[in-house]
């Protein structure tokens, strides 16, 4: 399966575990992968035979800077389970959201969550963390 990759999406939103992330918010950093079957796009050179990634995008900035969710594990699934849903012809995706400014004391790395979602065969997903 074909699969095309978008990084470095980055937005400012409202989810964290910690009341003044709901408040305050931060940056977070999104990468995206897709699979799906890219044979006919590179036959015909037409958008209409792939995904529009500038629409991928703006859907997971979207997502960050409207949803307040306590978990980045739960914005990362609401953003796999939306491109899922918007797009039947992607099969699987993985989402890698970074929170690049955890407010951990003495801690200057950054929090990953990387989380896939398999479409079935009867529209159903199935997630791994």
């Amino acid at each position: 399966m074909d699969c095309i990759h978008v990084t470095g999406i980055r937005a400012y939103g409202y989810t964290g575990y910690l009341p003044e992330e709901q408040v305050l918010g931060q940056w977070f950093e999104v990468d995206v992968k897709l699979w799906l079957d890219l044979s006919q796009a590179a036959k015909t050179d037409a958008i209409a035979d792939t995904i529009d990634y500038r629409q991928v995008i703006t859907l997971v900035q979207h997502l960050i800077k409207t949803s307040k969710f306590a978990l980045i594990e739960r914005l990362a699934g609401a953003i796999a389970d939306s491109i899922l849903q918007h797009w039947q012809q992607i099969t699987q995706v993985q989402i890698v959201l970074s929170k690049p400014a955890a407010p951990i004391p003495d801690f200057s790395g950054k929090i990953s969550i990387e989380l896939t979602k398999i479409k079935s065969h009867l529209g159903t997903t199935k997630s791994y963390l």
